[in-house]
């Protein structure tokens, strides 16, 4: 188990520092330059010298990439160029909502896909497994930026039951979550399809399996028998999928924050590539880069804890 982990650990630095060198390859070797940008077109060639010369791009790139990591472990990622402020002061602060609303789609997503993906594998070949499969398909199919522009025309528009756009702040809790609701299901219902169809499949293979029999001929409820012995032992490929999915709805935060003018990360990193601010863009690639490897990282131990097998050979 200690060896397991071990290697478990080593993979996810190795992975991130890997990462972290391509984001800031990529980073640096986009054609623009940053100072030019700040300092606009009628800046002298003295000026934007100097600036240059401030925000250290004159050093060599293996000089610059070492300090920008060794900076970032401390929790320093420069200014931005932008906003003249530190860039981890502009992540604690849009944080929070990117990460709310990642959570709440994800809980949405959970509730649906499990409910609906048990339903459909309890009525395998009935109306109900084709109804979901029919609108998993669907969900599948719709762009998840398509699916918010016909939620803000049909509940803000059209029936005006929720705010179109924009945050109240947590000043006023109520109108704050009614801000958050559309955008939620947005990313949820996109998710959940792909969910239920892998939770449906995963119980209908489990259900196939002799202990299920068993528990159905000991007089146990179909009910119990589905989420008390099939869900649990269909785990393992949902949890993959989950995990997936957490990392999917953090990145997918950027499209939908960007339609619902929500102040979030992903309004932010689409600012600093409009600005051409170096720092604020490095920093936020790498932490949507960090969050997708560390998810998975988290689901590699979840295993150990899900099959009791894994954890006799690890």
């Amino acid at each position: 188990m200690a060896y397991f982990l071990f290697r478990r650990t080593l993979g996810f630095v190795l992975t991130l520092l890997a990462v972290s060198l391509v984001v800031f390859a990529v980073m640096n070797v986009l054609p623009g330059d940053p100072a030019l940008t700040i300092l606009g077109m009628d800046a002298s060639e003295d000026a934007i010298a100097a600036l240059r010369e401030q925000l250290g791009l004159n050093e060599p790139l293996v000089t610059r990439y070492v300090s920008w990591v060794w900076n970032a472990l401390q929790g320093d990622f420069g200014l931005s160029h932008s906003f003249r402020v530190p860039v981890s002061e502009l992540i604690a602060e849009r944080l929070p909502m990117t990460i709310s609303l990642a959570v709440a789609g994800m809980l949405v997503t959970l509730v649906l896909a499990l409910g609906l993906g048990i339903t459909a594998a309890a009525q395998h070949g009935r109306a109900g497994d084709w109804g979901v499969m029919f609108l998993s398909q669907l969900g599948i199919a719709v762009p998840a930026f398509w699916l918010s522009i016909l939620l803000v025309m049909l509940f803000a528009v059209k029936l005006r039951w929720l705010p179109p756009g924009g945050f109240a702040g947590w000043d006023d809790p109520a109108a704050a979550l009614r801000s958050l609701i559309l955008p939620t299901v947005a990313l949820a219902l996109v998710q959940s399809a792909v969910l239920a169809r892998v939770t449906r499949s995963s119980a209908l293979e489990v259900m196939r399996q002799d202990f299920v029999r068993t528990a159905r001929a000991s007089g146990l409820s179909r009910r119990r028998v589905l989420w008390r012995h099939v869900l649990p032992n269909a785990l393992v490929p949902i949890v993959t999928i989950v995990g997936m999915q957490f990392a999917a709805l953090v990145t997918g935060t950027i499209v939908i924050e960007n339609v619902f003018y929500l102040p979030g990360l992903g309004r932010l990193i689409f600012q600093s590539i409009a600005n051409r601010d170096l720092p604020t863009v490095q920093a936020l690639v790498m932490l949507f880069a960090a969050i997708v490897v560390t998810a998975n990282f988290v689901v590699d131990l979840l295993y150990v804890v899900i099959d009791p097998r894994l954890k006799a050979r690890a």
